[in-house]
């Protein structure tokens, strides 16, 4: 397997094997029997990164061997989308002979959306100066001679030169309705457009008979926030990074709604104002204990929560959460601990393919729902940032449940109160040994894999 070549004729073999990985991984916590849900095999990923090679006059991308470290020229990336590998040709056809583009250029950065805009974004080891900015532009009016929608940026050490603007505006449809989303250069976005709306409509259909309101950490541009402010009556959403800040503020007024509330804060930060620790003075205005957020909605970095959010998160009824390991998720599902869950057969949409390894996502409940056990999948590339997701579509409510004490890990039979498709994990915990002091109160968590 190279860039230049996906594997799509193992795409069954592979999907069978993860399918089968996944289901061994979560023996322990349900007898998961999945149902696989296609998507496309190749042009998924609406943005890459290049290095550079200067070979001679040559001039070619190139990525390395993640084993061996060696170069691997890369002329096509049929992982990225048509756009992508149009401009990779058109670039270095563009830049090859141009002394001022081409010069100390050592990676290139290309981010389009499925509406066909794109930015691209040249990377130098030197100072640019007007020479450079003349020659961009002749490229970038040369490129849109060719019937491409491209804005070129240059980068250097403290320098970053627009030639028109930095951003790109996607607009995916979802759930019959558009929605817009400005997406800025150098910032997070979603990789896979097809799969972010697949999950912008699960997080609908999860979340369509809510009630309170929404919280969101790690927001970033807004991209799960204004698609779900149809289901809830407020959103409060944070995020640290000010042009996703920036970028979801515009998407608000793009998409003309009026009840989400962006704060940029880390979600640390918002532990401590939630906790009383701290005040600040980005919050000014806004009385957070007048929001019912009976919802939290968690994307967080490889990093995982801190403690001290973990903890936060646990206090919410409903938890929708998207990590990036089913190793992980396994071990210590989402880094969110609660005392006593449950497992019931699960929905999971995964990209099972190319890869050994991705990102994964997954949703986690209190006792309040069960789930669909289907099993979804799109595109994975080691050799390019595997992406996948994991997560879970609920069917009905559970009323009045409550777990009980008894030994850890033991497998019992479904108490009252819960769906003939649940199987209820307990563990003893304080807060289980609670639960059996107080019979009929609604405690503990259910994890529905």
């Amino acid at each position: 397997m190279t860039p230049e070549h996906l594997p799509t004729e193992q795409y069954e073999a592979q999907l069978a094997e993860k399918v089968a990985r996944l289901q061994s991984m979560m023996a322990p916590f349900s007898g998961l029997v999945p149902e696989v849900f296609r998507s496309p095999v190749s042009h998924y990923r609406m943005r890459a990164e290049f290095r550079l090679w200067h070979d001679g006059d040559d001039l070619y991308h190139i990525m390395f061997d993640q084993q061996t470290k060696s170069r691997i020229r890369v002329d096509t990336f049929p992982a990225a989308s048509q756009l992508i590998n149009t401009l990779m040709k058109a670039m270095i056809a563009g830049v090859r002979d141009n002394h001022a583009l081409r010069h100390k250029l050592f990676q290139i950065d290309y981010l389009t959306t499925l509406s066909n805009q794109a930015i691209v974004s040249l990377l130098y080891h030197k100072k640019l100066d007007e020479e450079w900015r003349e020659a961009a532009t002749a490229l970038r009016d040369a490129l849109r001679a060719q019937g491409l929608n491209v804005h070129l940026i240059g980068r250097a050490t403290k320098t970053k030169i627009e030639l028109d603007q930095d951003y790109i505006d996607e607009r995916l449809p979802v759930a019959g309705k558009e929605m817009i989303y400005r997406q800025v250069e150098n910032s997070f976005t979603q990789p896979n457009a097809a799969m972010n709306i697949q999950m912008l409509e699960w997080a609908l259909e999860v979340t369509k008979d809510s009630k309170g309101d929404l919280l969101e950490l790690y927001c970033g541009n807004g991209n799960f926030s204004l698609a779900l402010a149809r289901n809830f009556n407020r959103v409060l959403a944070t995020e640290i990074a000010k042009p996703s800040v920036a970028a979801a503020q515009y998407n608000i007024a793009a998409n003309h709604i009026d009840n989400v509330q962006i704060i940029r804060m880390a979600a640390e930060e918002f532990t401590q104002a939630m906790n009383g620790v701290r005040e600040f003075n980005r919050l000014q205005g806004i009385d957070l204990k007048r929001y019912q957020c009976e919802t939290i909605f968690v994307d967080p970095p490889r990093s995982g929560l801190d403690s001290e959010t973990e903890k936060m998160v646990q206090a919410y009824p409903r938890i929708l959460y998207i990590s990036c390991n089913p190793e992980t998720l396994c071990k210590k599902p989402g880094n969110v601990k609660p005392d006593a869950h449950g497992v019931s057969p699960g929905a999971i949409r995964s990209v099972p393919v190319y890869a050994s390894y991705g990102m994964r996502g997954i949703t986690h409940r209190k006792v309040k729902c069960t789930s669909d056990g289907r099993l979804y999948r799109h595109p994975a590339f080691a050799h390019y940032s595997a992406v996948s997701c994991l997560r879970l579509r609920s069917l009905k409510p559970i009323q009045n449940t409550r777990i009980t004490d008894s030994t850890a890990g033991k497998k019992l039979e479904p108490i009252s109160g819960y769906s003939a498709r649940t199987t209820v994990l307990y563990s003893k915990t304080p807060r289980m040994k609670q639960a059996a002091a107080n019979p009929g109160k609604p405690t503990g968590i259910v994890r529905f894999w």
